[in-house]
């Protein structure tokens, strides 16, 4: 009587599909998240490069001197720029005059080493906001901290201890040769 049960349990086949997705499943949904996650990120660069460089232009044009922008001001209108990808109030901002092109240089922005764990990694960046005159050559820096959600070891984008990815985007031009009476 075993004998034929354990033989009719191996020719029977039913609910071979379910055991061979149960052991696919996770694999491939890793694989599927895992893409639509670079793809984010990816888009997400895409999109705060363009914000800075409309908001960039503001500051170049004088069309923000005439304005009378702030750091706040300048922040919105990267914000602006973003489609609501962003969180405005987490966005890093430095706008600042340098003596030329070749002087325009960046440093670090986020604590690295002991000062940096798997929990925090704090801002070193000083934000400020500085845009010149007419021909003054400006550095635009924004940055942004995006959350990553999948954890493949080995193929992480995340590029911060605390499972972050840091978001960059950078400008340096010449103002054009605008006038005004509030620049500072």
């Amino acid at each position: 009587m075993l004998r034929m049960l354990v033989g009719r349990l191996k020719r029977d086949e039913r609910g071979a599909v379910a055991v061979e997705f149960a052991l696919l499943a996770l694999p491939f949904f890793t694989l599927i998240f895992a893409i639509i996650e670079t793809s984010m990120v990816f888009f997400a660069s895409q999109i705060l490069d363009s914000a800075v460089q409309d908001a960039g232009r503001l500051v170049r044009t004088g069309q923000a001197h005439a304005a009378n922008y702030n750091s706040a001001n300048f922040r919105t209108a990267v914000c602006n720029g973003t489609f609501g990808l962003f969180r405005c109030a987490n966005l890093k901002v430095k706008v600042s005059v340098v003596a030329n092109f070749t002087a325009a240089t960046t440093t670090g922005v986020v604590a690295t080493g002991n000062n940096c764990t798997q929990a925090n990694c704090p801002w070193t960046l000083v934000e400020s906001y500085s845009p010149g005159t007419g021909g003054d050559v400006v550095l635009v820096e924004v940055y942004y901290r995006w959350p990553m959600i999948v954890n493949l070891p080995g193929l992480n984008l995340f590029n911060l201890p605390d499972g972050t990815r840091l978001l960059s985007s950078i400008r340096v031009f010449r103002n054009e040769p605008f006038s005004c009476t509030s620049c500072t």
